[in-house]
């Protein structure tokens, strides 16, 4: 009990709603607690206050009633002149009075009513106290009385402005949605797009919006929070309403079973101020499906509130109802190629920058971006996008678009001036969820990228090592390719220093063998540049290159030893060029590796045949395949799966990084590397990579 019977109201100045001289300590409202009906009107008889247990008493939610006389609800015995009158005379009044729930069934109810003066003795308002009478207890014995109501009704107050000519149309047609579905099958769905959301009390909050909290809910249409079975009746029933010229609940449908409420059915009435003509009420009554208390619910929105708050995973939480508004107008005006139409307007990008708010983070979102509270982060989200500015529109192209999920990488602009580079991921609702919310995570990166940086300077310092070793091997056939067009130089200069010591000097014979000293000089100068190349340490740089010039370049590099060691060989090329996209050193290491491996193999083997075949052919997929085949003794089963392991050899001596450091430059470029043993004897290693620009 709220108030003591033995002490009287007069000058009390206590604002049951808490919301009066109680202060902010006690915004709650103690009355919202009661479990008696407690209403307080003004001296008018205007209804100022109206708890839980009213509603849950008479079926009325608060939203309809608060603003509105008491005598529009109960019409009768309440504002009866002379009642009225000794009540405000003598200050207190208590009794039984019949009266009438929302769906207009009678209820007996027992109430006091108090009378509170301002200190110039003038009325303040009138505070009742009411519980209902079972039906055995009531006075009158000519109608049986309503039991009351055990649960607050879910209330919207909606706005039917846009759509009030076709809710006529339909009503003239005695509710028939039918004609507009046969016309429009989508109809339905735009119409109740159209039916915004004025207010709405709490249990409809807690029932339909999920995590939003009352604010947001307003201005949306009632489209995203009605089951999609019951649209059709929803759209009826507003119809109907529409047509009555009186504002009490004159219609009333069941609802589908399948939903958060059992036993559910749907009201609606007009508004009873006439300057609100197109507000229609819309309630709905039912026990939920799972039977959770208010309380439990709100522990379960505090439960989830928690575990966003603890996810190791930095976590936004955006409303963007006010992109959403655009985008629909957008489409409305036909609009359908958005990037392009954001291209041509870069001030909507910056005006969603601005209105686009974070309504809640979590602790690491906080710590991603050296914030000292939630609070620094909780504004629009211009700042989530001031490192990289062009993502914003990415993100604003997928949500209109209607996907489900965006994912990039990205850098960010910490608070304190850090630039880290993160996975930005979106997930985007979709009706009938709650459009207004967009969820966004980051993961921080910015040491996974720089680990991977270091990995990749050590393996192209393991594959210049490599080279050098390779190099090292090749110095016998590398030297014999450098002497040959030095054996030429010297050979030419001292036939030329002969013909000039003659008396008769042959000018055009002198000029013939100068020409051929200078060749010669390009050949070896030609040649150490490959040889530099190869053994230089550079940063990989991709070129469109055709691939059967890399591999006669690298042929260079053994031809010598293939020639010395009396090993056949041949160069098969296919039709045209045979373009990738790759670095010319890495792939040059890659085929001189290839060929290393099937001199040494040949050479191994005891077979009459003593050949290397190098082909470079177009195949399926549109990929360019290099394939070095040789006769040498094949590669053993046991070694066939570890071919490509590091340090796995089987070679006497041999260290194993060779062939670990092909499959990583090919897979680097795109490509893949395998081997295999020829039907004939002998092996198969090859590799394919993308044909450029295919």
């Amino acid at each position: 009990m709220l108030h003591n019977r033995g002490i009287p109201f007069q000058r009390d100045t206590t604002d049951l709603s808490g919301e009066g001289t109680m202060g902010a300590g006690a915004q709650t409202g103690l009355a919202d607690l009661a479990s008696e009906s407690v209403i307080v009107c003004d001296a008018q008889g205007i209804v100022r206050y109206w708890n839980p247990a009213s509603e849950a008493l008479y079926g009325w939610p608060a939203l309809a009633v608060v603003g509105h006389r008491l005598d529009e609800f109960f019409p009768g015995h309440d504002l009866d002149e002379g009642h009225w009158r000794q009540l405000l005379r003598e200050g207190t009044w208590q009794g039984a009075v019949r009266r009438h729930t929302a769906t207009g069934s009678p209820i007996a109810a027992s109430i006091t009513q108090t009378v509170r003066y301002k200190a110039s003795g003038l009325p303040h308002d009138i505070v009742e106290y009411g519980k209902g009478i079972s039906s055995g207890a009531a006075t009158s014995g000519d109608a049986e009385y309503a039991a009351p109501h055990r649960a607050t009704a879910a209330c919207w107050e909606l706005d039917v402005s846009e759509v009030r000519d076709d809710l006529e149309r339909i009503a003239l047609a005695d509710g028939d949605t039918g004609a507009l579905l046969a016309s429009d099958p989508d109809g339905l769905e735009r119409l109740l797009a159209r039916c915004r959301i004025v207010n709405v009390n709490e249990k409809a909050v807690r029932i339909f919006g999920g995590t939003a909290d009352r604010l947001k809910l307003i201005a949306r249409p009632i489209l995203d929070f009605w089951p999609s079975q019951c649209r059709p009746m929803l759209v009826e029933l507003l119809a109907m309403v529409l047509a009555q010229q009186s504002w009490r609940i004159t219609q009333t449908r069941a609802m589908h079973s399948d939903g958060p409420l059992r036993n559910a059915s749907a009201a609606a009435w007009r508004s009873l101020d006439q300057s609100r003509a197109n507000t229609i009420y819309l309630m709905i009554s039912g026990i939920l499906s799972d039977d959770r208390s208010a309380r439990e619910l709100h522990a379960g929105e505090d439960r989830y509130r928690k575990l966003i708050h603890h996810m190791p995973t930095a976590l936004w939480q955006v409303d963007a109802r006010a992109s959403g508004e655009v985008f629909d107008r957008l489409r409305s005006e036909g609009v359908t190629d958005i990037a392009g139409f954001l291209d041509a307007h870069q001030e909507l990008i910056e005006l969603a920058n601005d209105v686009v708010r974070v309504t809640e983070v979590n602790r690491e979102a906080v710590a991603l971006f050296r914030g000292k509270g939630t609070a620094d982060l909780i504004r629009p989200v211009r700042y989530l996008f001031a490192a990289t500015p062009d993502m914003a529109k990415r993100v604003m192209v997928a949500h209109f678009e209607g996907r489900r999920n965006f994912s990039e990488q990205a850098k960010i602009l910490t608070f304190d001036g850090q630039l880290r580079d993160v996975i930005l991921s979106v997930t985007f609702s979709t009706p009938p969820e709650q459009l207004d919310t967009t969820f966004l995570t980051m993961l921080d990166i910015t040491e996974r990228l720089r680990i991977e940086a270091q990995l990749q300077r050590l393996e192209a310092d393991y594959a210049h090592a490599a080279r050098i070793s390779t190099l090292g091997e090749l110095a016998t056939s590398i030297a014999h390719e450098v002497k040959q067009p030095l054996a030429a130089i010297v050979t030419n200069a001292e036939t030329s220093l002969r013909w000039l010591e003659r008396d008769n000097l042959n000018a055009e014979k002198v000029k013939q063998l100068t020409n051929r000293i200078v060749t010669s000089a390009y050949r070896a100068n030609e040649i150490i540049q490959r040889i530099r190349g190869l053994a230089a340490r550079k940063e990989p740089e991709r070129k469109a290159l055709d691939l059967h010039e890399v591999a006669e370049e690298a042929l260079t590099f053994v031809r010598h030893d293939i020639e010395f060691r009396r090993i056949a060989w041949s160069i098969d090329a296919a039709p045209g060029p045979a373009m990738v996209l790759g670095d010319r050193v890495q792939l040059q290491q890659v085929i001189v590796n290839l060929l290393v491996n099937s001199i040494q193999a040949v050479s191994q083997g005891d077979g009459a045949a003593r050949r290397i075949g190098i082909a470079v052919a177009v195949v399926q997929g549109g990929l360019i395949e290099l394939s070095v085949r040789d006769t040498g003794p094949g590669i053993a089963g046991e070694a066939m799966g570890r071919l490509f392991e590091s340090f796995f050899t089987t070679k006497p001596g041999g260290v194993g990084i060779g062939l670990a450091i092909c499959q990583s430059i090919i897979r680097s470029h795109g490509g893949s590397v395998r081997a295999d043993n020829e039907p004939g004897g002998g092996a198969c290693f090859s590799f394919t990579l993308p044909a450029f620009g295919g």
